[in-house]
C-alpha cells in the first residue's frame, strides 16, 4: 500500500469516525459532505471548502430535484424559514405546517414524515421552525426541533418519536421558568445546540405586558432533564440584579435569545445572543442598563456559568435584539491570530470581541445618548459604538438620502422627514420617528457567512424607514383596551395590518370574511405567526371581537388579559413600514445590499444591491435591491443566496461581488440554503416558503447541482 493510499484510507476512516458522534473539528465540518448543523456548523459561518461548483461552470448550474410538501397556503401568510440538515446523504427539512421530512439528498424522494400535530399537547399556533439540532451516538440518532412551545424529539432514522426523552418525545418549554407560563406565549423558532450529552436552548417570548423571562437552558439529550439554567434576568445575588429594578426577576420578561448559539467546541463554550426587555418600546417599570439583555453572552457549556458577556444595547428601547448568533472567526491583528466572534446587528454594525474574554478587538465606545420625553422612561445616557470596524449598512438617513424617483414620491418624503425626527438613539415618542435601520435591520435572522481561510465576512442586510410612534394609553372600552395591550403592534392602530412577523392580515371588514367562532378560535389558539391569547376569559374575547367589528361595546370596566390593567402609560403604534403612496420606501435605494467585510483589515471589501425591482427606472440606481430575509452560503469562490423578496436564487462571485447566475424559484427562498455532497456530487438547496413582504407562499424545496456535466 502506497503513502497516497495510506492517507486516503486514514482521512476515510477519520471522517466516519465523526459521524458515528465524535465532536467535529473546524476543518473536518468545512469539508466533509454533511451539512450536519444549523448554519453549517456550531461556528455558525455557513461555509463549505467545496469547489465542484466553481465560477468556470457555474453556468452548467441545474436544477436536480423540487420537492413539494404538499401544504400549500393560499392566504399567502406562511413560510418556510429552515435551514436544513443533510447528513449521510438524508435531508432533513420542514413543510409550511412544520411537518418533519426526510428526503433522499440526491433525489428529493421523500423517507419519511413526522407530523408534531399528532404529538403536540398545545394546540395553539406554533410560530415557524427555522432549523434542527442532531445528536448521534452509535445507532441512536436524534433530531430535536420546536414546535411552538415544544421541543420535540424524533428518530432521525425512522421519524417517530423517542418516547423516552421528556413525556413521550417532547418537552412543554413553558414549564422550569421560575413562574407561571401555562397561558403566556413561549416558541422555540430557531433550534438549540448540542454540547456532549445536552441540548442547550433559548425561544422566543412575547414582546409586551404579557411577557416572560429569557432564561437559556440546557437539558439532557437522552431524557429531557433539564442541567443547568442561566438566568438572563438576573436573581438576588446574582451578577446584573443591581441593573433592574429589585423585583425586575419576579415581573420583567425578554432578554431571551430567540435567533440561536454558536459554539466553541474546543473551549466548551456556548455563545448566546439576547434580545430587548419586554415590553420592547417603553421601560418606565424597567429602571437600568438591563442586562442581559441585548448582549453577546458567554457561557461554560458544561455548567451554564458565566464567563463573560458584552451589552450593545442599554435600556433597549427600539427592539434592537441581536438578530442572529454571532460568527466564530479569527482575525489577525498586528500579527497576531485572535480567536474572536464577530456579531452582527440590526443596526447594521459589527461587534467584534476577543471571544475568550470579550474584550474588543478594536476600541468600541461609548457615545451621548438622548434622554427620552415619555413619562416615568428613563433611557440609558450612552451607547456603545465601533469605531473601527465600518458597518455593512446605512445607519442614518439625511435629506440627500430621500426618495428620487418621482415627484410624488420626492415631495411625500420631504414632508414625512420634515416631521419626523431621526436619529440612531432618538428614543420613541408620541411625536413618532423615523427608525431606521428599521425594525428588521441591517442584520437580520439569515445571519452572515464567513470564509476561515480569507478572512471574509459576508452579510446580507435591508435599509428599510420603519415609523416608530408612542400613544398615551386611554381606552375608551373594555374591547379597545384589550386591542391596546395585545393587538395593535401587529394590526396597527388602524387595523391596517403589517408586516413585521410575515404578512399580517387587515381586520378591516374582518365580520364579513370570519364568523365570530372562527376569530374566536384565532384569539385563543393563535394562528401562524399570531400567538395564542389563552388567558382572555370568554367575556375579554367577547368584548375584543365587539371592538374589531366596530360594534356597540358592553358596559364593563376595560381591562387586560385575565383581568390586568395595562401597566404602561403609552402603548405602541404598530409595526409600519414609512412607504410613499407608490408602496416603496421614502428613501432611495439600495433597500437591501451583500457585503463583503476584510476582518482582519477591518474594510468593506465590495458591496453590491441583493434584489431588485425590474419595473423601477430610477437614475443612478440600475438595481434597487429589495428587502430580504435568510442569509449566504460560501464555498471556494462563490456565494449562493436567495433570500430576496424578487423570487430569485442568485451565484455571486466571492471575490468581486459580480454576479454570476439567477433563477426564478417557484416562491421566495426566505431561508438560508444549505450545499453537500452525495456520492460525490456538490448540491446546493434553499427552501422556497415566501409568504412576507406581499409575497406568494409556496411549500417546496429546489436543490441544484450540475447534473452530468461533472467534468
Amino acid at each position: 500500500m502506497n503513502i497516497s493510499t495510506t492517507i486516503q484510507l486514514v482521512s476515510q476512516l477519520a471522517f466516519y469516525v465523526i459521524i458515528l458522534g465524535c465532536q467535529e473539528s473546524n476543518t473536518d465540518i468545512y469539508s466533509n459532505p454533511n451539512w450536519s448543523h444549523y448554519q453549517g456548523g456550531p461556528e455558525v459561518n455557513q461555509y463549505k471548502s467545496f469547489d465542484q461548483i466553481n465560477k468556470g461552470n457555474i453556468d452548467q448550474l441545474e436544477v436536480a430535484w423540487i420537492y413539494d410538501a404538499g401544504d400549500i397556503d393560499t392566504l399567502n401568510r406562511s413560510q418556510i424559514q429552515c435551514n436544513p440538515l443533510i447528513i449521510d446523504g438524508v435531508l432533513y427539512g420542514s413543510s409550511l405546517k412544520l411537518k418533519l421530512f426526510a428526503l433522499d439528498a440526491a433525489t428529493g424522494k421523500n423517507l419519511w414524515t413526522y407530523d408534531p400535530q399528532e404529538y403536540r399537547k398545545d394546540k395553539t399556533g406554533a410560530g415557524v421552525n427555522r432549523g434542527f439540532a442532531y445528536w448521534s451516538k452509535g445507532e441512536d440518532k436524534r433530531l430535536f426541533f420546536g414546535v411552538g412551545s415544544e421541543l420535540h424529539v424524533v428518530n432521525a432514522t425512522t421519524g417517530k418519536p423517542i418516547v423516552s426523552f421528556g413525556e413521550g418525545g417532547l418537552l412543554d418549554l413553558k414549564k422550569g421558568l421560575g413562574r407561571d407560563l401555562e397561558n403566556k406565549y413561549y416558541a422555540l423558532n430557531s433550534p438549540g445546540i448540542v454540547y456532549k450529552d445536552l441540548i442547550i436552548i433559548g425561544g422566543r417570548l412575547d414582546e409586551g405586558a404579557d411577557h416572560a423571562p429569557g432564561h437559556i437552558r440546557a437539558f439532557s439529550v437522552l431524557t429531557g432533564e433539564m442541567k443547568w439554567i442561566f438566568h438572563t434576568i438576573p436573581h438576588p445575588g446574582e451578577f446584573g440584579y443591581d441593573t433592574w429594578p429589585e423585583d425586575g426577576y419576579l415581573k420583567s420578561g425578554g432578554a431571551n435569545t430567540w435567533a440561536g448559539f454558536s459554539l466553541d467546541m474546543e473551549e466548551g463554550i456556548v455563545y448566546a445572543p439576547t434580545g430587548s426587555a419586554s415590553f420592547d418600546f417603553y421601560g418606565g417599570d424597567r429602571h437600568g442598563q438591563n442586562l442581559f439583555a441585548n448582549s453577546i453572552i458567554a457561557l461554560k457549556a458544561e455548567t451554564g456559568e458565566r464567563i463573560w458577556h458584552f451589552q450593545v444595547r442599554h435600556h433597549d428601547v427600539w427592539d434592537r435584539d441581536l438578530p442572529a448568533p454571532p460568527n466564530l472567526v479569527t482575525v489577525e491583528k498586528d500579527g497576531v491570530r485572535i480567536k474572536a466572534l464577530a456579531q452582527i446587528s440590526k443596526s447594521g454594525e459589527l461587534f467584534v470581541l476577543n471571544r475568550l474574554t470579550g474584550e474588543p478587538i478594536y476600541p468600541i465606545e461609548e457615545v451621548p445618548a438622548p434622554a427620552s420625553l415619555l413619562h416615568g422612561e428613563e433611557t440609558w445616557p450612552t451607547q456603545p459604538v465601533p469605531t473601527v470596524y465600518p458597518p455593512f449598512s446605512r445607519k442614518t438617513i439625511t435629506e440627500n438620502d430621500l426618495a428620487i424617483r418621482s415627484k410624488e414620491a420626492r415631495d411625500f418624503a420631504l414632508d414625512a422627514y420634515s416631521n419626523h425626527p431621526t436619529g440612531e438613539f432618538l428614543p420613541p415618542s408620541e411625536q413618532g420617528n423615523i427608525l431606521f435601520s428599521g425594525m428588521d435591520g441591517g442584520g437580520e435572522w439569515g445571519g452572515a457567512a464567513y470564509d476561515p481561510n480569507q478572512s471574509i465576512m459576508f452579510v446580507n442586510s435591508n435599509e428599510m424607514t420603519w415609523q416608530m410612534k408612542m400613544n398615551k394609553y386611554e381606552p375608551q372600552s373594555p374591547g379597545e383596551c384589550l386591542y391596546q395591550s395585545g393587538c395593535v403592534s401587529c394590526h396597527g392602530r388602524d387595523m391596517q395590518g403589517g408586516e413585521m412577523f410575515g404578512t399580517i392580515p387587515s381586520l378591516i371588514g374582518v365580520k364579513n370574511r370570519k364568523s365570530d367562532t372562527e376569530i374566536r378560535t384565532s384569539i385563543r389558539n393563535g394562528k401562524g405567526v399570531m400567538p395564542p391569547f389563552a388567558s382572555l376569559s370568554d367575556e375579554e374575547i367577547e368584548d375584543l371581537i365587539r371592538f374589531i367589528k366596530n360594534e356597540e361595546p358592553l358596559v364593563r370596566k376595560p381591562s387586560l388579559r385575565g383581568g390586568k390593567e395595562w401597566p404602561y402609560a403609552y402603548y405602541f403604534d404598530g409595526y409600519k413600514k414609512y412607504l410613499a403612496p407608490d408602496g416603496l420606501p421614502i428613501i432611495r435605494p439600495p433597500w437591501g445590499q451583500l457585503t463583503a467585510v476584510d476582518m482582519d483589515n477591518a474594510k468593506i471589501k465590495w458591496q453590491v444591491p441583493l434584489g431588485d425591482i425590474d419595473s423601477l427606472d430610477i437614475p443612478g440606481y440600475p438595481i434597487t435591491g429589495t428587502e430580504n430575509y435568510g442569509g449566504p452560503v460560501v464555498t471556494d469562490d462563490l456565494i449562493f443566496i436567495g433570500a430576496s423578496a424578487d423570487g430569485r436564487f442568485r451565484v455571486f462571485d466571492k471575490e468581486t461581488g459580480e454576479e454570476l447566475w439567477r433563477y426564478e424559484l417557484p416562491a421566495p427562498g426566505f431561508a438560508t440554503p444549505a450545499t453537500y455532497m452525495v456520492d460525490g456530487k456538490q448540491y446546493v438547496v434553499i427552501a422556497c416558503g415566501g409568504g412576507k413582504i406581499g409575497t406568494k407562499s409556496g411549500d417546496s424545496w429546489v436543490a441544484f447541482s450540475l447534473g452530468d456535466s461533472i467534468p
